[in-house]
């Protein structure tokens, strides 16, 4: 068995990438530090373009898909679905990262598991 990479391990490894491109990075919800689901927001100049979740496949790897993959203009729309993953989920990590380049960040996510 493969040892994991621990939740909060990954939040500030995507926090701290972030941040050195010239980014923002916020933490909105906390989980659990282990094992926790993980949402990320990714912003490009303000503007909210994806959520994706890290989610784990059949062979024990993860990868990121996009549960939103235009750009979001409805405010009450985002937050429903934000809302609905929390009620499911309480151990959800929730991160909002504001890049230069969100599809290239998205890209690159998968690099980190």
């Amino acid at each position: 068995m493969e040892a994991r990479l621990a939740t909060s391990v990954l939040v500030t490894s995507l926090m701290r990438r972030a941040e050195s491109e010239g980014g923002f990075a916020a933490v909105l919800s906390k989980g659990d530090a282990t094992a926790g689901a993980v949402l990320v927001i990714l912003n490009e100049k303000g503007r909210k373009q994806r959520i994706l979740e890290r989610v784990l496949q059949p062979g024990g790897a993860y990868t990121w898909h996009d549960i939103i993959t235009q750009a979001i203009e409805d405010q009450a729309e985002f937050d429903r679905v934000l809302e609905r993953r929390r009620g499911f989920d309480p151990d959800l990590w929730l991160i909002e990262l504001d890049v230069p380049s969100a599809e290239r960040f998205a890209a690159e996510m998968n690099e980190v598991n």
